[in-house]
């Protein structure tokens, strides 16, 4: 059984600590097994989404080097990776 883990934030803004945690504990438990992990985008609370607000998250998780194997800007067989889509 290969573990699958995701990371989902809501475009509403920058990353804030909690995000991270939540990003950064999901990455590990998938690379300690041997896993995958997708990032996914939950953008249903359309009054609230913030331009630039998914680049934001991106560019974050990059920064700090946690990458992921299936996502909005990779693609993958379990698509699509932005909920609204």
């Amino acid at each position: 059984m290969t573990v699958r883990t995701r990371y989902a934030p809501s475009p509403t803004g920058d990353p804030h600590l909690g995000n991270i945690r939540t990003a950064l504990f999901a990455w590990l438990l998938a690379k300690h097994n041997g896993g995958q992990f997708l990032l996914r985008i939950e953008d249903t609370d359309r009054q609230r989404f913030v331009e630039g607000a998914v680049e934001a998250q991106m560019e974050t998780l990059r920064w700090l080097g946690i990458d992921w194997d299936e996502g909005p800007d990779k693609g993958g067989p379990h698509a699509p990776y932005t909920q609204s889509e």
